[in-house]
């Protein structure tokens, strides 16, 4: 099982929030670049990085410091929040070159959107499925979509999206644990790699998700309080 160490972007910083809450929002470094050494010293292979203003607004205001993050790295980095149309991918995949983006608000409002982007791009598409009371939430977490969290992901299984990133709200930024029967559900009903997103905060967080055959699991807010080891939860899931 992969690790993930999240890098949430907000004016250029890199930040945290409470259970997906703008107003309650942590900064923990002014220079997120900084971080990727970090993660790899600790044998991070990949990063986690979110827009929060993009995943809000529908915009791309980071993604000039995502382009110049992922040319001083060497990690594998998915990106998610505003992706919304063609040109927006384009511009991370092809001009900025992260490895994979993850496409959460459009593929509720405009499913025709995610088979576009998988026609063209393959296994370089991801979805984000931001679930809050067993619904899908949007726009950077502050909307209902009102489509039921399982029926969505089967939904886009179909479409040819081989990777999800569930992320439990209410567990979000918490250090209460991660929600290890929702992973489980999903895992037994999906046939795409999963990697859970949301409270993973220790290592019996992370040896649970790899026993249920997860693809991967995001460490954000406990690397950052230093409840979890980075070096510790990678060589935990292997």
């Amino acid at each position: 099982m992969l690790i993930f160490p999240a890098i949430d972007l907000y004016e250029g910083k890199a930040v945290r929030l409470l259970k997906g809450d703008y107003r309650q929002m942590t900064v923990y470094e002014e220079n997120p670049a900084r971080l990727l050494s970090a993660f790899a010293d600790e044998g991070a292979k990949a990063v986690h990085v979110v827009d929060l203003e993009g995943a809000r607004d529908g915009q791309t205001p980071n993604l000039k410091l995502i382009s110049d993050m992922k040319a001083g790295t060497g990690l594998f980095m998915q990106v998610g929040g505003g992706i919304r149309n063609m040109d927006i991918i384009s511009r991370y995949l092809e001009d900025a070159r992260v490895d994979r983006v993850i496409i959460g608000t459009a593929a509720v409002t405009d499913p025709n959107f995610v088979e576009q982007a998988v026609r063209r791009y393959e296994e370089k598409i991801a979805v984000g499925v931001d679930i809050r009371d067993g619904k899908v939430a949007i726009r950077g977490w502050t909307a209902d979509s009102g489509l039921e969290a399982f029926a969505f992901c089967r939904r886009m299984q179909e479409l040819g999206v081989r990777t999800i990133i569930c992320t439990d709200i209410s567990r979000d930024g918490a250090l209460e644990g991660t929600n290890r029967g929702l992973y489980q559900q999903l895992s037994g009903e999906l046939s795409l790699n999963i990697i859970a997103s949301g409270g993973v905060s220790s290592l019996e967080d992370v040896l649970a998700l790899r026993r249920q055959g997860l693809y991967g699991a995001i460490v954000g807010k406990a690397y950052y309080e230093k409840a979890l080891s980075l070096r510790a939860a990678i060589e935990a899931a292997v």
